[in-house]
């Protein structure tokens, strides 16, 4: 994976709800400074609905996690009573980081909206690249040791699992 610039090129033809919602995110990730928090907010509509709001919690959490997006998910979740954001746009003061992407396609949502890029992020010390970088190595290459042992023993949650008819799959 190369860390040049991937970023979609700048769209100036979106809908005016798209300014309203992505305008409530970049207010989010302003107003969020003045709490302790990081500069970065997150919006998660679904047909025109706000569903849920989050903003850069990881230093007054203490919880390298609760990032916007994150946070917003989990706010939503919470209110819908589901795992799945089907059918919602999330607008995001940035450029979601990798965590935060992986988050949303696991969240399944249908359409993500940005700010600044994270080049943008880069600028001001909020640099992911690393992390880019460390997944194109061996395990045996990156900066966190990584070690694996014991999967037959861990094979047996999978086997149980796998055998479970009543599961929720996701």
């Amino acid at each position: 994976m190369s860390t040049t610039n991937k970023c979609l090129q700048e769209t100036f033809d979106y809908s005016a709800e798209d300014a309203k919602f992505m305008e409530m995110a970049i207010n989010l990730s302003v107003e969020n400074i003045d709490t302790g928090g990081g500069p970065f907010g997150a919006v998660i509509v679904r047909d025109g609905e706000i569903i849920a709001t989050g903003a850069n919690r990881v230093v007054p959490n203490s919880d390298p996690t609760a990032h916007a997006e994150v946070m917003a998910i989990r706010n939503a979740c919470a209110k819908l009573g589901t795992f799945q954001l089907t059918g919602c746009t999330v607008y995001s003061s940035c450029e979601p980081c990798p965590m935060c992407l992986s988050a949303l396609y696991w969240a399944g949502v249908s359409r993500i909206c940005y700010g600044n890029t994270k080049d943008d992020a880069k600028a001001i010390n909020f640099d992911d690249s690393f992390i880019y970088d460390q997944l194109d190595l061996r395990y045996d290459e990156r900066s966190i040791k990584c070690e694996h042992f014991m999967r037959s023993d861990a094979l047996r949650a999978f086997r149980k699992w796998d055998a479970k008819e009543d599961k929720v799959e996701y």
